[in-house]
C-alpha cells in the first residue's frame, strides 16, 4: 500500500544577485573546478601519474636499453593486427590481438592488457630506430595497465616517440583511409609540439629564384606547409619569398608576425600556390630582412618572446654570409638557423650546413616529397634541447579538439590533452639534449565541468572555459561541426580556435575576454541576445558574468547568470522514504548529463542509473559513492510535489471523451532539478513527432549545457500564459505538431522563482481545427456576421511572438516566417512597433561557394598522392639530368592539370549577419493600411489572450507583391581588402605560457645535421622498382 501523500515543507529564500554572494558562488565552483583540474593534472601529468610513472618508466627503460641496429622485434602494429594473408596466416607485425567492446571507451573494441603501435604510412615500420624505440617502450605497457586499474576514469594513454611511432593504450585497431593511408604523425599534434618545445617566433624564407622551377618549388611549398604544421597557437610566424627582390607572401603583413592559429596557417598555405620561380636569389638581403623583422617584432612586446628561428628553404647558397650573422646574431646567437636544401645536388650543402652550425640550428637535405615530413621534424629536436638539458618536465594542456574514436553518433566528444616530455637521461648524451618523445592522456572536457552545478546556474545560466589564447575550451554556443542534428557534417577547419569574442560578441571591447585571458577574478555585465531553436528565435537577456582563473592550468573559468532568474530559490524538505517512493515511478526520468552521483569513478558504479545510484547512496551502504547531497534533497522534494500529476494524467486517459480525437499526444513536466515526468495519451508508434523528448532532440531535453528549449521559452513569458510553437529541430516532417508550455511559479508575480514548466504536444491538425472553429464565431445578435476567415477576400494567419506562422489557409506557409508570406504587412508591423528587428551575428557560419578550380592542382602538395610524380622525377634525373627542367615538365604535365572552373559547390567558414524578430508585449492589438500603388490594403492584428500568439487578418484584394519580402536569411559579411588586412594584423590579448627554454649554455651546437643523398645502389634499386609503373 502506498504511503499517504506527505506534506512537503517549502522554504522560499531570497538570494539577491549582488556581487558578493555571486562571486562567492563562482569562487566556490571555481575552487571545486580548480581542485578537480589540479587532481586531473596531478593524476594525468604530474607526480602521481605521468612524471612518476609514465615519464620515469620511459626514461628508465631507455636508460637500460643499448641501441642495436640489427635488432629484430615483432610488435603489434595498430594497422596490421588481426590481418591475414591469402593462406589465412597472420601477416608480419600483425598476429592475433584480442579486442572486446568496452562501454568506457564508447563501446569500441579494445584490449585492456596491451598497447598497440602506429607508424605513419610514409615511414618504414621495421626501421632500426623505430624497432629499437618500440622495444624499450614496451616497458610502458605495465604502467598503462597499472594506471588504469588504479584510476578507471582514465581514457587514452599514449607515448608519442620522437622517431615517429605512436604507442597507444588500450590497444585498438587502426584503419587506413580510402587511399590506404594513415597520415597521422604524433609529432605534428599540438600536444606533442607544446610539450616538446617552447613558444617561438619563426620567419620562413623561401627561395623563388629561377633554379627553383619545377618539382623543386613543389617540394619547397610542401616543406613550408609541413613547417606550418609544427607551429601552434603559442607561436608566431611570417613567410618571405625572395629572388632579387623580397616578396612577403601576404603583402599587407610586411614587417610583422602573425599568430600560428589554424585560420592564419590555412590562409598562408593558399598564398603559397601563387609563388613562381624566376630571377636570381639574393639570400643576404632576405636574411637581413628576417633578422630585422624578428628584432622589430620583439620590441612590440607581442609574440612568443622566447625561441626565435629562421627557416631557410632553398636549393643552394653561394656564400656563408658570415657578415650578416656577425652583424645581427653573434655572439649571442639568439636566432637559430634551419636550412633545408631542396634537391639532390649537394654543391652548396657545406655553406648551408655552416650556417646551421654557426647559429645553433640544424641542416637537412630534402630530395623528394616523401622526405619532407621526416626532415622538417628535425628542428623540433633542436628546439627541445634546452628543456631536455634543464630536465624541465613541464605539463601542458591543449585547446579542445574532437576525438574521432569517442564520437557517440550524436554529439562530438571534445577532449583536452595533458602532456609531458620524456628525455634521455644517459650521461653520454646529456649535452645533446635528446628528446625521446611525449607522454599524454586525453581528458573529456565534459568531465572538467561536472563540478559546476547546473541546477544552481538557473534556467539560462551556463559555465564556460577559455585558454590562454582566448580560445573556447567549452561553451554551449561552440559549434565545431558543419550542420547539426541528423544533417551534421564534418569538422569546421578552425573549430579549435574559436575565440570567446566570437560567441559573446556583444562585448565589443573584449572586456570580459581580456580579463579572463589575463587570469583575473571579477564581474562583468552586459545585455546579450541568445539565439535558441536553431538560431530562429532570440531571447534578449541581461547576463552577469563571474570569472576566475584555474590554478595550475592555462584555463580560465566563467559563469553566466541571467538576471531575473536566481534572485529567489526555494528548498523543500521531505523524508527519504517519501521521496524515493515517488522518484521510482515509471514516468519519472532524471537528466542524463547531470551529476546527481558520480558513477564514473569506480567500475562497480558504472552500470548504475542515476536513480539507482541515489538509492544506493541514501541507503548508506556505499561510502565510496560520491553524490550531491543538496541536489538529491531537492530532486526528492520535486518528485513528491509533482507526483499528483500522474494521477491527474491517468484520469484524463481514462476519460476518453476528453481526448476522443487523440489531438493531445504527450503531456510533460520538467523541474529545476532536472526531473522530468512524461505521459503518453497515444501509443508510442502513433506519435506524430517521434524525436520529441528523446536524445535526438538535444534542445528539448535537460543536458549539461542548458534547460530544455520549451522550459526556457516558458520562463520568459508572462506568468500564467502559454507559449506555443512549431518544433524546428527535426525538419519539416515534424512540423505537424504544436508544443504548448507554461512556467510554474510559487507566487503569481515576476520575481517568484520558477519551480517547473509543464506542457503538451498536440497534433497541428487538431490545433488548426480549434483555430478555424474559433475564427468562425460571430458576436452579432442575429448570428449573421459580415465577414469571417472563410471569406475569399481576406487571409487569416496565426503567428507567434517571433513571427512564425502556425496556421494559414495555405498549408505550405506553416512554419515559415510571416514576412515571407506578407512582406508588406510585416514591414508595416515593424514600422508601427508591434514587432522589432534584432540584428544577430554568426562568426562560426559556413557559406556556400562554387569552386573555380579542380583539386588536381593541389595533389602534389600531398606526398602520398605524389609518389608517381616523384617516380617520374627520379627517372628524369637519372636518365637525362642535363635537361632536367624540360623533360621534367613533360613527365609532370599530366599531374599538374591547370585549374579549371569546375563549379563544384563547397562550404567554407564565413561571418554572417541575420535578423530575428520579437513582438512588443505591451501592444495587444493594432490596425493599419498599406498603400500598394493606389490600392489600400488593410489589416488587423490581435493578440490571443494567455498566449504568445497573434491573429492577423489581411485584406487580400490589393496586390502588394511589389513590396519586397522580409526574410531571415543570413547575409555574408564582406570585408574589403583594407579591412581584411587590418583583421590579419590585429592581434587580440593573449597570455604567454609560464615557462620558456630558448637556450642552454651546455647544449652541443655542433649537432647540426648533415647532407645525404641517394647512393648509386639505392638509385639503381629505385629505378628497377619504379620502371614497372610506367607504360611501355
Amino acid at each position: 500500500m502506498a504511503p499517504s501523500r506527505p506534506k512537503a515543507k517549502l522554504t522560499c529564500l531570497s538570494m539577491e544577485l549582488t556581487a558578493a554572494p555571486c562571486c562567492l558562488w563562482v569562487k566556490l565552483w571555481a575552487s571545486a573546478f580548480g581542485g578537480e583540474m589540479k587532481s586531473i593534472s596531478a593524476k594525468y601529468s604530474g607526480s602521481q601519474l605521468l612524471q612518476k610513472r609514465l615519464v620515469d618508466a620511459a626514461e628508465e627503460a631507455h636508460l637500460q636499453h643499448e641501441e642495436d641496429p640489427d635488432l629484430q622485434y615483432e610488435y603489434f602494429n595498430a594497422v596490421l593486427i588481426n590481418e591475414v594473408d591469402k593462406e589465412n596466416n597472420s601477416v608480419e607485425l600483425g598476429g592475433r590481438f584480442l579486442l572486446q567492446s568496452n562501454d568506457h571507451f564508447n563501446n569500441l573494441p579494445v584490449n585492456l592488457s596491451l598497447s598497440v603501435v602506429q607508424v605513419p604510412t610514409n615511414m618504414y615500420n621495421k626501421d632500426s630506430a623505430i624497432v629499437n624505440g618500440v622495444y624499450w617502450s614496451e616497458a610502458l605497457n605495465k604502467v598503462f595497465v597499472d594506471n588504469f586499474e588504479k584510476d578507471p576514469s582514465l581514457i587514452w594513454q599514449y607515448f608519442g616517440s620522437a622517431k615517429g611511432f605512436f604507442r597507444q593504450y588500450p590497444g585498438i585497431k587502426w584503419k587506413p583511409d580510402e587511399h590506404g593511408v594513415i597520415a597521422f604523425d604524433c609529432r605534428n599534434r599540438k600536444w606533442y609540439i607544446q610539450a616538446a618545445t617552447s613558444p617561438k617566433n619563426v620567419v620562413i624564407l623561401v627561395d623563388v629564384s629561377g633554379s627553383m622551377k619545377g618539382l623543386r618549388l613543389t617540394i619547397a611549398r610542401q616543406t613550408v606547409s609541413s613547417i606550418l604544421d609544427t607551429l601552434g597557437d603559442d607561436d608566431f610566424f611570417n613567410i618571405i619569398a625572395y629572388n632579387e627582390e623580397l616578396h612577403y607572401v601576404e603583402k599587407c603583413l610586411n614587417g610583422t608576425l602573425v599568430q600560428a592559429d589554424v585560420t592564419n596557417k590555412d590562409y598562408f598555405r593558399l598564398r603559397l600556390d601563387k609563388l613562381f620561380a624566376k630571377g636570381i636569389g639574393m639570400l643576404d638581403v632576405a636574411l637581413t630582412e628576417a633578422f630585422n623583422l624578428l628584432t622589430d617584432f620583439n620590441q612590440t612586446g607581442r609574440g612568443s618572446e622566447c625561441s626565435q628561428a629562421i627557416m631557410l628553404v632553398t636549393d643552394g647558397a653561394v656564400d656563408t654570409y658570415d657578415a650578416v650573422f656577425a652583424k645581427y646574431n653573434w655572439p649571442d646567437r639568439k636566432v637559430r638557423i634551419f636550412p633545408y636544401l631542396i634537391g639532390r645536388e649537394s654543391a652548396f650543402a657545406d655553406n648551408l650546413k655552416w650556417m646551421a652550425c654557426a647559429n645553433k640550428g640544424y641542416f637537412t637535405q630534402i630530395s623528394t616529397l616523401a622526405d619532407v615530413q621526416e626532415n622538417v621534424m628535425e628542428y623540433l629536436h633542436v628546439l627541445s634541447r634546452p628543456k631536455v638539458i634543464d630536465q624541465e618536465h613541464d605539463t601542458v594542456w591543449t585547446e579542445a579538439y574532437i576525438d574521432n574514436t569517442m564520437e557517440d553518433g550524436r554529439d562530438p566528444v571534445l577532449m583536452t590533452t595533458v602532456a609531458m616530455p620524456v628525455f634521455s637521461t644517459k650521461n653520454e648524451t646529456k649535452n645533446r639534449g635528446i628528446l625521446l618523445g611525449v607522454v599524454g592522456t586525453d581528458v573529456p572536457v565534459s568531465e572538467l565541468l561536472k563540478t559546476i552545478p547546473k541546477y544552481k546556474l538557473g534556467i539560462h545560466g551556463y559555465a564556460f572555459a577559455i585558454t590562454n589564447n582566448g580560445y573556447i575550451l567549452t561553451h554551449p554556443d561552440l559549434r565545431p561541426l558543419y550542420g547539426d542534428g541528423k544533417k551534421r557534417g564534418g569538422r569546421k577547419p578552425s573549430y579549435s580556435s574559436v575565440d570567446l569574442s566570437e560567441v559573446e560578441w556583444e562585448d565589443r571591447d573584449d572586456a570580459l575576454r581580456n580579463a579572463m585571458v589575463n587570469r583575473k577574478t571579477g564581474i562583468f555585465s552586459m545585455e546579450v541576445k541568445k539565439t535558441v531553436d536553431k538560431g530562429k528565435r532570440v531571447l534578449v537577456l541581461h547576463n552577469d558574468y563571474y570569472y576566475t582563473d584555474i590554478k595550475g592550468t592555462p584555463f580560465s573559468l566563467g559563469v553566466a547568470l541571467s538576471r531575473g532568474h536566481g534572485k529567489f530559490f526555494f528548498r523543500g524538505n521531505v523524508t527519504v522514504e517519501e521521496g524515493l517512493h515517488d522518484l521510482e515511478h515509471p514516468d519519472v526520468e532524471l537528466a542524463d548529463e547531470w551529476t546527481y552521483c558520480n558513477t564514473d569513478e569506480y567500475p562497480e558504479h558504472r552500470y548504475l542509473s542515476q536513480i539507482e545510484a541515489i538509492k544506493l547512496y541514501l541507503s548508506g551502504h556505499e561510502p565510496l559513492l560520491q553524490c550531491d547531497k543538496e541536489l538529491i534533497q531537492e530532486v526528492l522534494f520535486d518528485a513528491v510535489v509533482t507526483a499528483p500529476l500522474e494521477a491527474y494524467w491517468t484520469s484524463l486517459v481514462l476519460n476518453k471523451s476528453e481526448n476522443s480525437d487523440k489531438g493531445v499526444e504527450i503531456a510533460y513536466l520538467g523541474s529545476r532539478t532536472g526531473l522530468s515526468r512524461i505521459n503518453l495519451f497515444v501509443v508510442p508508434d502513433e506519435l506524430t513527432n517521434q524525436d520529441f523528448l528523446t536524445a535526438e532532440d538535444k534542445e528539448g531535453v535537460f543536458n549539461a549545457d542548458h534547460f530544455p528549449l520549451w522550459y526556457k521559452r516558458a520562463a520568459e513569458q508572462v506568468p500564467g500564459t502559454f507559449v506555443y510553437s512549431l518544433p524546428f529541430n527535426s525538419g519539416s516532417e515534424n512540423r505537424s505538431v504544436v508544443l504548448a508550455s507554461t512556467a510554474i511559479q510559487l507566487l503569481d508575480e515576476r520575481r517568484s522563482p520558477i519551480a517547473a514548466a509543464v506542457g503538451i504536444q498536440m497534433k497541428l491538425d487538431f490545433f488548426k481545427k480549434k483555430f478555424w472553429t474559433a475564427s468562425r464565431q460571430c458576436a452579432a445578435l442575429d448570428g449573421k456576421c459580415s465577414i469571417n476567415c472563410d471569406d475569399e477576400n481576406i487571409n487569416c494567419y496565426l503567428i507567434d511572438n517571433n513571427g512564425f506562422v502556425l496556421v494559414a489557409e495555405d498549408y505550405t506557409l506553416t512554419g515559415k516566417f510571416f514576412g515571407e508570406a506578407e512582406g508588406a504587412v510585416m514591414n508595416k508591423l515593424l514600422q508601427m512597433g508591434s514587432f522589432k528587428r534584432v540584428t544577430l551575428y554568426d562568426y562560426q557560419a559556413v557559406c556556400l561557394i562554387y569552386s573555380e578550380r579542380s583539386d588536381s592542382a593541389h595533389t602534389l602538395l600531398d606526398p602520398y598522392f605524389a609518389l608517381l610524380a616523384v617516380a617520374k622525377w627520379i627517372l628524369t634525373e637519372l636518365i637525362v639530368f642535363l635537361v632536367e627542367f624540360n623533360l621534367y615538365s613533360w613527365w609532370h604535365s599530366d599531374l599538374t592539370v591547370k585549374a579549371q572552373r569546375s563549379g563544384r559547390p563547397m562550404y567554407v567558414p564565413c561571418d554572417t549577419e541575420y535578423p530575428a524578430f520579437v513582438s512588443e508585449r505591451t501592444i495587444k492589438e493594432n490596425t493599419g493600411n498599406i498603400d500598394c500603388d493606389g490600392c489600400l490594403k488593410s489589416f488587423v492584428v490581435q493578440q490571443i489572450p494567455s498566449s504568445n500568439l497573434f491573429m492577423v487578418v489581411v485584406d487580400n484584394k490589393c496586390d502588394c507583391s511589389m513590396v519586397e519580402q522580409i526574410t531571415m536569411d543570413p547575409v555574408e559579411i564582406i570585408y574589403n581588402e583594407s579591412l581584411k588586412c587590418e583583421r590579419l594584423k590585429f592581434q587580440k590579448d593573449r597570455r604567454r605560457p609560464d615557462t620558456c627554454h630558448p637556450f642552454h649554455p651546455e647544449e652541443n651546437s655542433m649537432e647540426c645535421g648533415g647532407a645525404w643523398g641517394l647512393t648509386p645502389s639505392l638509385a639503381a634499386t629505385l629505378l628497377c622498382l619504379l620502371l614497372p609503373l610506367f607504360p611501355r
